[in-house]
């Protein structure tokens, strides 16, 4: 991998310290509202019971995001229609609009070294680049778009080759698994699931498929809870979109060889094996039963950043409680949360499981049997 390369992860990783995927949890410091460890979603707004938050002005949204060089960054977001900064000096704390795109901090207005003034800077497409905090200027910063240019730079993207060399290996021997496999498909479980695949399609971190087909898995059990959820949402308004599942662990060495050895941190260790391979774990996430669309969450799915914690304060109002709700759901079902990813949930007892290998074309063949 190139120095180029190696500086960018390294700025990266910088950033979200700590912060792994797939099924590898590692600690982390987060900017999270006061006393999030020991509360339902760790955001600063109630739980998801009553009337949806509504969703904020553009201009407002517009302004929300990380910024700042490095590690130290400051998030704007939004609570009760109003804008919030936490980060660097500012905790929490709400901001007064002084003019276009010029804010004081509240209560620091009649201090005597002044207030702490903010201004938010937009490009010629009017995209929001930078915010000057008392003079110092903070870029807007994705931190998630930084990481996947860093893999994607070092990757070796040559699918078949890929597929090939991980087929040929067999995954880690482990003690007899407590509990037998009994995959099954989830396209039968309840109507109301969607499913968008994404390692089926290029759509996706590495940025080519690496799923023959798009196909979703799980654990028998497991399946049936998510029909449990996908029920009790649909009487909310909402559909399941689920984005992954069962997961063979070839695909798992796919990710492991084609990503350069500095980002590795990112994806799962075949020689552990993962709880996608178990068939326990699922990603998914909201959408509108009336508008057929996704809703919009903190962060994007697969994004390697703190916005995809599920306690993370940033974003909307609206967006943490749709990603709140979802958690509510699951966790009702027999589901826990992943702690660095609000999409992807695993089934109690995945423990109980073994490693799965068998390609999507093999289960098919083995389900058509059954019938």
């Amino acid at each position: 991998m190139s120095g180029r390369v190696a500086g960018l992860a390294s700025v990266a990783l910088s950033v979200i310290v700590g912060f792994a995927v797939f099924d590898d949890a590692q600690a982390f410091d987060d900017p999270r509202a006061p006393d999030a460890a020991d509360r339902f979603g760790g955001s600063a707004d109630a739980s998801p019971v009553g009337h949806i938050p509504a969703q904020p002005s553009k201009a407002l949204r517009s302004l929300i995001g990380d910024y700042g060089p490095g590690e130290e960054l400051v998030s704007i977001y939004e609570l009760g229609g109003r804008l919030h900064a936490n980060g660097r000096d500012l905790d929490h704390v709400v901001l007064r609009a002084r003019g276009k795109l010029k804010f004081a901090v509240a209560g620091t207005e009649s201090s005597g070294k002044g207030p702490t003034l903010l201004a938010f800077q937009l490009d010629a497409s009017g995209y929001c680049t930078a915010v000057v905090i008392n003079g110092a200027q903070w870029p807007r910063r994705d931190v998630g778009a930084e990481v996947i240019k860093a893999i994607r730079s070092g990757l070796k993207a040559d699918p078949a080759a890929l597929r090939a060399a991980a087929l040929a290996v067999a995954p880690p021997v482990e003690p007899a698994p407590k509990r037998p496999t009994d995959l099954v498909e989830l396209a039968g479980i309840e109507p109301s699931i969607k499913f968008d695949i994404r390692y089926a399609s290029a759509n996706n971190f590495m940025g080519f498929p690496l799923y023959e087909v798009p196909d979703a898995f799980l654990q028998r059990p497991a399946a049936a809870a998510l029909g449990r959820v996908a029920s009790s949402l649909r009487a909310k308004g909402y559909g399941i979109l689920v984005y992954d599942a069962y997961r063979p662990w070839f695909v798992t060495h796919m990710f492991w060889d084609a990503t350069p050895p500095a980002s590795r941190i990112f994806v799962a260790d075949p020689a552990k094996g993962s709880r996608h391979n178990r068939g326990c774990a699922v990603d998914l996430t909201l959408y509108s039963l009336r508008t057929g669309q996704p809703e919009e969450m903190t962060s994007r799915y697969d994004e390697f950043s703190r916005r995809a914690y599920p306690d993370y304060i940033g974003g909307t109002s609206r967006e943490r409680w749709l990603r709140d709700l979802l958690r509510r759901e699951m966790e009702s079902a027999g589901f826990t949360v992943y702690p660095e990813e609000w999409w992807h949930f695993d089934y109690n007892g995945w423990q109980d499981y073994g490693i799965g290998n068998e390609t999507f074309a093999a289960l098919r063949r083995s389900e058509a049997g059954q019938h």
